[in-house]
């Protein structure tokens, strides 16, 4: 009997990473490795569902090393060609908002490789749902080269200065590989619920 995707795999986690091809190669080094650590620990991967840049670089990874990818991913993408034409599963929705709510929903952890804009939303905007208390589930920046130095400093300042609870800095682990990714995806501590902004029911 052929297993469905939810039986394949044990745990889901959505990668959050750019979609620019015009980036150094140490990206994507660390995106081919990211895919095949989580191809080989049997841990489904949630994306945008795209097929260029580093989003395009884990899903292929994941699929060569015989993984499952799950692309969530708006129909206006989809018309525009942007849409990876492998995926195990493709999510087409009719908005942005609907694409980031259902990427986060199916997912037990969020990773955050490199990335701009899009990425940078992405990650503020899981931040601060789980800082409201919506999603509880672990958080990793992927500090590749140290690409994230510049934010972490804000997000330093941020306690500093009292615009966040020194408390919150548990909310997101940085790490700068994907091996060490997987390690606290594995062995790290659980966020307590408790402290968060409002007691609202999870995504």
């Amino acid at each position: 009997m052929k297993q469905s995707l939810s039986e394949k795999s044990s745990k889901r986690v959505v990668v959050y990473c750019a979609s620019s091809a015009h980036i150094e190669e140490v990206y994507f080094d660390a995106a081919r490795q990211l895919g095949k650590i989580l191809a080989q620990n049997n841990i489904t991967c949630i994306t945008g569902g795209g097929k260029q840049g580093l989003m395009g670089a884990v899903n292929d990874s994941v699929l060569e090393n015989g993984g499952i990818v799950k692309g969530i991913i708006p129909q206006f993408m989809v018309d525009s060609g942007w849409c990876h034409p492998q995926l195990s599963e493709r999510v087409v929705t009719e908005s942005m908002h609907e694409r980031k709510f259902l990427m986060a929903k199916h997912a037990d952890a969020a990773f955050a490789l490199p990335g701009g804009f899009g990425t940078l939303e992405e990650l503020a905007e899981i931040l601060t749902w789980k800082q409201l208390g919506l999603y509880k589930n672990p958080i990793v920046i992927l500090n590749v080269n140290g690409y994230y130095d510049p934010l972490l400093a804000m997000f330093d300042k941020m306690i500093s200065e009292k615009f966040l609870h020194h408390n919150y800095c548990n909310m997101w682990q940085v790490v700068d590989s994907p091996d060490k990714a997987i390690e606290y995806l594995q062995n790290g501590e659980v966020w307590n619920p408790a402290f968060t902004k409002y007691d609202k029911k999870e995504l």
